[in-house]
This record gives structure tokens, C-alpha cells and sequence, in this order.
């Protein structure tokens, strides 16, 4: 065990697979106790992507006491702020402290432009990927804050808060705002050395992109596309020849910035892209 983030605390939404999975094992391998929070059930209007559930949640936690690292989890929608304030606060009082906040949680559909949008598919976007970071946030501050130690949030964004694509404008919309939230905080809590950045991934290669909806996305021009079909249009989006990044490439930024190699880092928007921002 490393220990770059030894005898610390991190609150993690979205953490019952994928990226969110991948950021409590890493910050566990290096010493930090987990409160990992999912809703474990289907928000998305989007039938293609397959809900996470319990089952899904319980394996998290068995990774991190593998780790011999201590988890409380709690199914909760990140909507639902006081669902959220009552678990970050049975969390906090359980493992004794609060010192990172990874707001992780999110949804991904797409496929019409942003005129021909639903309203019902507008609001659960922003409801989800812009105002479930904020009360993400919202519910873990006081912690950081009352414990006297500085802090770090670390907010998912994606390529898509900092460039456009079609089809996907309610997304693009949320994960633009998450930018503000995270540069408003940033202001806001730096007279308490708590330090707020984002991250900002490409395609990454977890059920919310590896799906059968995202496949027809990227190839509308054939009746049943697979992996290997939307590598070939994904891999055009980077400046490095792949079409997506793994988890933990994520969850190694994540890392960077809840260490004290991060220290006097606030107010970065840090992408792990291949390169795509500079198509």
C-alpha cells in the first residue's frame, strides 16, 4: 500500500461500478477509508445502459475491505439532498473524519439535437450531472470545513465540459455547468485550504459508454455495431490512436489531486483525453 492518501476519508457518488468502483479501490490502495454512495437503480431514460444495483455496490465494498481499508456505503440518489446529507453524515460519524469529496455520479444518453430534446430528459440531465454535484458538495463541506484540515473535491466532468458534440446538448449543458461549480467553489473554500478541480474524461470503457445505444451513436451507418466498429470512429477523436481510456486512468488523476502532491492545485480543469481537446 502506497499511503499518498493514508488515514483519510473520501465520500465517492457513482461508486457502485465503473469509474466511480475504480476511484474507491485506488484511493483505498493508497490508505483512504471509503463512504461510497450509489442509487443502484435506473435514473436514465436511456434503456440501453444497464442500471447498477446492489449487488454492484456490495462487490465495491468487498474490493475495499480486500484492501483491509474500511467502507460504508448507502443507496442514495444524489438528487435527493437529504438523503445524501443523512448518509455523508452517518459516514463521517462512523469513520471519525471527511477529507476528500469525489462527485463521481452521473448519466450519459443522447441522440437527438438539443431542439428536438424532451424536457423530461432535459431536467433528469441537469438534475443528475449538474445539481447532484452541487449537492454532493453541499452535503460533504461542513465535514471538510469542521475538521480543520483542508480538503479536496474533485468534480467528474468530461471532454464534453469543455467542447461540443451533437446529440448530446443536455449532457454537454450539465458537464459545462460542472466547470463553474467547480471554479465557484474553488473561490469559495480556498480561505479553508480546500481545493476544487475537475476532471475531464474522454470515452472511457464502462457500461455508460460501452453500450449499445453509444455503439449505434458513433455507428448509425451499420444495423448492429460493436466495440470494434466504434473503435474505428472513436480512435479519430484523439490526438493519441485509441478510442477510449480504462478506469483507472481516471482514478489516477482522481488520485493526483486528493494527494499533497496537489497541494496548491485549485481551480484546474485537468482532462485525461488522449489528446481530445486539441481536435
Amino acid at each position: 500500500m502506497g499511503g499518498r492518501v493514508e488515514g483519510k476519508v473520501a465520500l465517492i457518488t457513482g461508486a457502485a461500478r465503473g469509474q466511480g468502483r475504480s476511484h474507491a479501490v485506488r484511493l483505498a490502495q493508497e490508505g483512504a477509508d471509503i463512504i461510497a454512495v450509489d442509487v443502484c437503480a435506473r435514473i436514465s431514460s436511456s434503456k440501453e445502459i444497464p442500471a447498477a444495483t446492489p449487488d454492484d455496490l456490495a462487490e465495491t465494498a468487498d474490493l475495499v475491505k480486500g484492501l483491509d481499508r474500511r467502507i460504508v456505503t448507502a443507496q442514495v440518489d444524489v438528487r435527493d439532498f437529504d438523503a445524501l446529507k443523512a448518509a455523508v453524515d452517518s459516514g463521517v460519524e462512523q469513520l471519525g473524519r471527511l477529507d476528500i469529496i469525489a462527485a463521481n455520479a452521473g448519466i450519459g444518453n443522447g441522440g437527438d439535437t438539443l431542439d428536438k430534446t424532451s424536457e423530461a430528459d432535459w431536467q433528469e440531465m441537469i438534475d443528475v450531472n449538474l445539481s447532484g454535484v452541487w449537492k454532493t458538495v453541499k452535503a460533504g463541506v461542513p465535514h471538510l470545513i469542521a475538521g480543520g484540515n483542508g480538503g479536496s473535491i474533485i468534480l467528474t466532468s468530461s471532454v464534453g465540459g469543455l467542447k461540443a458534440y451533437p446529440h448530446t446538448g443536455h449532457y454537454i449543458a450539465a458537464k459545462h455547468g460542472v466547470v463553474g461549480l467547480m471554479r465557484t467553489f474553488a473561490v469559495e473554500l480556498g480561505q479553508h485550504f480546500i481545493r476544487v478541480n475537475s476532471v475531464h474524461p474522454t470515452n472511457v470503457n464502462t457500461p455508460l459508454f460501452m453500450n449499445e445505444g453509444t455503439m449505434k451513436l458513433f455507428r448509425p451507418d451499420l444495423e448492429n455495431p460493436g466495440p470494434d466498429d466504434m473503435a474505428v470512429v472513436a480512435q479519430l477523436m484523439h490526438v493519441l490512436p485509441i478510442g477510449w481510456v480504462d478506469p483507472v486512468d481516471i482514478s489516477n488523476a482522481v488520485l493526483f489531486l486528493a494527494s499533497d502532491e496537489a497541494r496548491y492545485i485549485t481551480g484546474l480543469p485537468m482532462t485525461v483525453d488522449a489528446g481530445s481537446c486539441l481536435k
